[in-house]
């Protein structure tokens, strides 16, 4: 079988055999896999935000994920102890009750009645805590009573606590800062806000972290992010968008009000908006990529969105910027005009011909404000694509595109879903750039925002599933497909970062990369950028090769070995010229279910060796990822 770009059955988008046909079979009956690279023949370069992320508020992606917050319902969404409350009162229960009548922030504040008797309060469990180490926080109180007693506790006794006192409260909120070090570790550790005296006290909000947060972020995500060291972030979502108002996540942290998530299970405490967002792209040296709300959204939300992250200080949402602490515009260039609304399951769906007049409305008055920004539509392979890029792809620049794949029996079935579906999705817009006549002079590129695979239990918080050694080998053949079909992607963003079917995943005091993660960092530091033709009989290999750069003195090539057999593939070079050595960055295991866990020595890695000689046979691994790079002289 002949292909350009080679991988394994292009013909019919599946892998040509399956387990099932490997337990009979050895890696001799099988054939020996070969392929001829012609390094002469390139493809358009690929695109550097194919490496990109998404992150959406939903489960433990941002709260128990990327921000350091330890508290949970800070801010008092719940009645304490009631609902889903983390919050259990403190002596009598019937003496916490909540304020609704001049709450803090949002509907509610509690408001603790003491008896002056027996102490009195709130507190909260489940906090992960380390010997040694500092913590700092806050706590917003008013009230008559004093003196208020602030512990955090990590034990049983007097001695298993560090308590800051606040000796006088006044009637207006007040922050009062406290520092504390933890004793010992547990993972079980406690906030108590409590007073032994008469009349009352609220609490407005608390807070604790660990004291060598960076700017609100976990250090060990970050340091793992930057690993990932992807190019872009889609934020805010997702679901989640066609029912967040962004303005409920600017100004003073403390009094943004938490929100029932629109979309998901959970609450949106709003301590991650804007502002945050942008510091993590700062922090990460990534470009950020905005949704809008265009759900339950208008028009006029979207604009003043754009003004306060683009606009001029003398303008009015610009004005609020500066107040709010950023007086220079971010000048963001990405945005997305809403998510997935051909799915009703999203909040504003509507049918398709009034969302594409509804598109169209948004894009218009968002490319009046600002016309550098760069604006991607929401698309879905079909009869909404069509209809979308007949009828506005002069009001769009990139058509977005999702995809998630479960599991299947079977390895190379496994493995083959991502790159089969890569390739469906730039199949059905080569059709539309042939048959949509505004596209013959105005090709729309793919942003395939979110992908990924997405099955199994969640052990890591809503949607948190764990990958295996098995997922990083298709998310390895889905980065070779991206190299094939690179005229077509403009953008990828892998769905999600953190925990939330994520490349990152987290326990409350450790962080990993789980497989797929390592995958994503190994293809973004190593893989080429320009493709070039790759043809033959690689099956039941997936092989692609690209020159690392536009200098062509270096090459990658990459292959997958989705097989429970070790391989060998022939190789002609062709008119390559002479190789160097190679560095080998090798992904394999014996078990296709091998994965990484918080806090124990990870089971999927790279290992990198040096100095490899590449001859016209190479030796591959079962379960297997071996990405090769080598300078290319002339012959």
């Amino acid at each position: 079988m002949s292909c350009l770009f080679g991988g394994w059955g292009r013909a019919t988008g599946k892998a040509w055999f399956d387990d099932v046909e490997l337990t009979w079979l050895s890696g001799k009956d099988l054939g020996r896999p070969s392929v001829t690279i012609d390094a002469e023949k390139t493809g358009p370069p690929m695109s550097k935000l194919i490496y990109g992320q998404f992150i959406e508020h939903l489960g433990r992606c941002i709260y128990q994920g990327i921000w350091a917050e330890m508290l949970e319902d800070r801010k008092f969404y719940w009645p304490v102890g009631e609902g889903e409350s983390p919050w259990k009162a403190v002596g009598d229960a019937g003496r916490v009750g909540m304020d609704t009548a001049r709450p803090f922030t949002g509907s509610q504040t509690p408001r603790v009645m003491l008896s002056g008797k027996e102490a009195g309060g709130l507190s909260q469990e489940g906090l992960a805590l380390v010997e040694g180490k500092e913590y700092r926080g806050r706590i917003v109180l008013a009230g008559e009573a004093g003196p208020v007693h602030v512990s955090l506790v990590w034990g049983e006794g007097p001695e298993a606590r560090q308590t800051a006192e606040v000796k006088e409260l006044g009637r207006e909120y007040a922050v009062y800062p406290m520092v504390f070090r933890a004793g010992a570790s547990t993972e079980n550790g406690r906030l108590e806000i409590v007073s032994n005296g008469r009349g009352s006290f609220k609490v407005g909000a608390a807070s604790v972290m660990p004291a060598d947060n960076v700017e609100g972020f976990r250090p060990d995500v970050l340091a793992l992010l930057k690993e990932l060291d992807a190019p872009v972030y889609r934020w805010p979502g997702g679901n989640f968008v066609s029912g967040y108002d962004w303005r409920d996540g600017i100004g003073e942290r403390d009094r943004r009000p938490p929100r029932k998530n629109p979309a998901w299970s959970g609450v949106e405490h709003n301590d991650v908006g804007i502002h945050e967002y942008l510091d993590l792209m700062r922090i990460l040296g990534a470009a950020p990529y905005i949704t809008v709300n265009s759900g339950l959204g208008d028009v006029q939300m979207a604009l003043g969105e754009l003004q306060y992250v683009n606009g001029a200080d003398d303008t009015p949402m610009g004005a609020l910027r500066a107040e709010n602490g950023h007086p220079e515009p971010w000048g963001v260039e990405l945005w997305s005009i809403g998510n997935e609304m051909y799915g009703d399951w999203q909040l504003g769906h509507m049918p398709l011909a009034d969302y594409v007049k509804k598109h169209v409305q948004f894009e218009v008055a968002m490319k009046a404000m600002d016309p550098t920004i760069t604006v991607v539509a929401v698309g879905a392979v079909g009869r909404w694509d069509e209809t979308m890029l007949a009828e506005a792809s002069n009001h769009m620049d990139y058509i977005s595109e999702h995809f998630y794949v479960g599991e299947k029996a079977g390895l190379l079935s496994h493995v083959s879903q991502v790159p089969a579906q890569v390739r469906r999705i730039a199949e059905a817009h080569r059709r539309y750039r042939e048959t949509i006549p505004t596209l013959r002079t105005k090709p729309v590129p793919v942003a395939l925002d979110e992908w990924n695979y997405w099955y199994g239990p969640y052990v890591y918080g809503e949607l948190g599933t764990q990958y295996f050694l098995k997922d990083a080998l298709g998310i390895a053949a889905g980065f070779n497909e991206f190299a094939r079909q690179s005229g077509i992607y403009a953008m990828a963003n892998y769905a999600q970062t953190v925990n939330v079917i994520g490349a990152i995943k987290t326990s409350k005091t450790a962080a990993v990369l789980d497989s797929t993660g390592v995958v994503l960092a190994l293809y973004r530091h190593h893989f080429g950028a320009i493709p070039v033709e790759v043809a033959g009989a690689p099956e039941p290999l997936d092989v692609m090769a690209c020159w690392k750069d536009e200098a062509k003195t270096a090459m990658t090539l990459s292959i997958v070995n989705p097989t429970r057999f070790a391989q060998t593939l022939r190789v002609d070079f062709g008119k390559l010229g002479r190789r160097g050595k190679a560095t080998l960055y090798l992904v394999s295991g014996n078990d296709p279910e091998a994965c990484n866990v918080p806090g124990k020595p990870a089971a999927v890695a790279v290992e990198e060796r040096d100095g490899v000689k590449l001859g016209q046979t190479i030796q591959l691994p079962p379960i297997s990822i071996s990405l090769f790079e080598f300078g290319v002289g002339p012959q």
